[in-house]
């Protein structure tokens, strides 16, 4: 069942056109990857998504329904069913992680105090921070400040989460417990997945679907699984990408 449907989408800074003629669905409950080589424009996409950046051209559907196109109600009303946990976690430093988490609850929810402490709390324990709370982010961990960034992007329960580079900077046994921790939340939620990355063993271990965008053709060149971009037929470009070099 399609969540998401980008139809024709071209992103562009004035004359500079970084990808064009996007098209491709992603289902409900999807763990889809957006990869490519540096600069091809995945963060920028993302950034689309979630309304940051408005297109030059094209229709991004939520559901059936028109995100660019939809009035300021419904367009925040959708807002609020999003989940974003940027590249570097963006917590503000001079917050404890249950604060980070509260201010969404604190702006978004009728909620009072004690509640959204406990709710909070709550947040932290299912990415694995329970005792934390009243930690600030410079005295926990890097791969700590990203399970923290992915508690307070599901603050609000959202439908759908969207994750930048969620490995990066990460050593290896980080990344992939921070992996294992995304599939362990989008089977409990039953939510969709977004993920910009160009880690490899991320983008096997737990991507169900995915696109491939070419910064050199400035438009999408491969989607489907993983598995599938990488087969014998699939576009050399990508097999190389999802082979670091070594053409199979």
């Amino acid at each position: 069942m399609a969540h998401v449907e980008v139809r024709d989408l071209t992103m562009a800074y004035g004359d500079f056109v970084v990808q064009r003629g996007l098209t491709f669905t992603i289902n409900r409950g999807d763990i889809f990857v957006i990869m490519g080589d540096s600069g091809c424009g995945k963060s920028t996409l993302l950034r689309h998504m979630i309304g940051l950046q408005a297109p030059q051209s094209g229709q991004i559907c939520y559901s059936g329904e028109d995100f660019l196109l939809a009035s300021e109600t419904a367009r925040a009303a959708r807002l609020r069913s999003f989940g974003v946990m940027y590249q570097q976690g963006a917590l503000w430093s001079s917050m404890t992680l249950s604060e980070n988490i509260a201010l969404t609850l604190e702006q978004y929810t009728n909620l009072g105090d004690e509640e959204i402490r406990e709710l909070a709390a709550i947040k932290l324990a299912l990415v694995g921070l329970a005792g934390f709370e009243d930690y600030y982010p410079s005295e926990i961990s890097g791969g700590m400040q990203k399970r923290a960034g992915l508690a307070r992007a599901m603050a609000l329960d959202p439908e759908i989460l969207f994750f930048d580079e969620p490995s990066a900077g990460l050593d290896p046994l980080s990344s992939r417990r921070l992996d294992e921790l995304i599939v362990e939340l989008q089977s409990s939620l039953g939510a969709t997945v977004v993920i910009v990355t160009h880690e490899l063993p991320s983008i096997f271990a737990i991507g169900t679907n995915g696109i491939f965008l070419d910064a050199e053709r400035r438009t999408l060149v491969a989607r489907g699984t993983p598995q599938e971009m990488l087969s014998a037929g699939g576009d050399p470009k990508v097999r190389r990408f999802l082979t670091r070099g070594e053409m199979t």
